[in-house]
């Protein structure tokens, strides 16, 4: 990668293209399947906020998409970024699961002390899940029950009837189980391998590259810093991240924005130096990809006095792609707090508040 920038920008530039990029300005018109595989990941943990991320992105859109998108398997969900439940799309998530799954969790010490598995008897374990699950889904203490019924892992089924979080996620990031529709409110898992978009589990050095691609194409240009966050943070790919960015070679290009150093895929640099500074205002759900994807430590983004409501999950109100003030239901309404300096867009807040409002109402 060349040391001199191949071009200067200004943020407003930068986040506008961004913008775009994330379907936000102007809201896209794909399907839910194709929102989540260009944001690479979609926060599940409140599935109310994970039906806005995707919906607000959206210029129409339905209730339960993420449910219908998950049963016909154009969506999946699974544990991966930060350990943590999220919607991916199944033709990309084998990379992000390849390098969560890298730190091999289950050959610690701890773990193998804990639960009493080895890692030479971790790949029969695998098996033994996938077999039990060949009928079909089953919540987390149905799985134990099966899999107690073998002498070797009978040992595990308190774990299991506990919800054996921690125990489950490398299954996921190994590709071996996906998690499936709650039934009675309890959290199923199925085989993975069902699912004829599923692609596997790649080698880690293609699934990096293609990662560190993938990021700069909807959250860049970005600082090595956030792309440190998102891969490294994240997804624990450690050392391993400036051998990917050296890999990809002159597919990447170093810009100027402000006096910030940051990175580009080579292909997008015409559309960034295009791009205009977006006026749009979008009112975004907490912990929304917009914010989260690059950490609330990012500056240009989430001003320093804003950051401390955007970790504690507010939702963002966000002008040209800078948080400038939150939003929240009062009373039946939808109410705006805004924070940011200067003129407040009257007239945009209250489209976007009409368009959020008539999303909210049918989530």
């Amino acid at each position: 990668m060349k040391q001199k920038p191949d071009a200067s920008l200004t943020w407003g530039q930068a986040l506008s293209w961004r913008l775009e990029r994330q379907l936000l300005d102007p809201v896209g018109k794909a399907s839910v399947a194709k929102v989540v595989r260009r944001l690479g990941a979609v926060l599940s943990m409140d599935e109310s906020l994970a039906e806005l991320a995707v919906r607000t992105r959206r210029t129409a859109s339905k209730p339960g998409g993420l449910a219908s998108a998950m049963a016909t398997g154009t969506v999946i969900k699974t544990f991966s970024f930060r350990g943590s439940m999220h919607y991916m799309a199944p033709e990309d998530a084998g990379d992000y699961l390849a390098i969560r799954a890298s730190g091999r969790q289950w050959e610690l010490p701890s773990w193998v002390a804990h639960y009493r598995l080895t890692p030479e008897e971790w790949p029969d374990f695998r098996a033994a899940v996938r077999d039990a699950l060949g009928d079909g889904p089953l919540t987390v203490p149905e799985l134990g029950e099966r899999l107690s019924r073998t002498r070797a892992y009978r040992h595990l089924r308190p774990v299991f009837d506990d919800g054996a979080g921690t125990l489950v996620k490398p299954l996921c990031w190994q590709g071996d189980v996906s998690l499936g529709a709650r039934r009675d409110g309890q959290l199923t898992l199925q085989r993975l391998d069902g699912n004829p978009r599923w692609t596997g589990i790649p080698p880690l050095d293609e699934a990096g590259p293609r990662a560190v691609t993938a990021y700069l194409r909807t959250y860049g240009p970005a600082p090595l810093d956030n792309l440190r966050y998102w891969l490294g943070k994240c997804l624990s790919a450690g050392r391993r991240l400036d051998s990917w960015v050296a890999d990809l070679g002159d597919r990447l290009v170093a810009v100027d924005i402000e006096g910030t150093r940051a990175y580009a895929a080579r292909e997008d640099v015409g559309a960034l130096v295009a791009a205009e500074p977006s006026k749009a205002v979008r009112f975004l759900p907490g912990h929304d990809q917009w914010v989260m994807g690059g950490s609330t430590s990012d500056t240009h983004v989430t001003p320093p006095p804003l950051r401390d409501l955007m970790t504690r999950k507010a939702n963002p109100v966000v002008l040209g792609g800078v948080v400038s003030g939150t939003w929240t239901h009062r009373g039946g309404d939808l109410v705006v707090d805004w924070l940011a300096e200067g003129r407040r867009p009257a007239r945009a807040i209250e489209l976007e508040t009409e368009r959020v409002a008539a999303i909210s109402q049918t989530t």
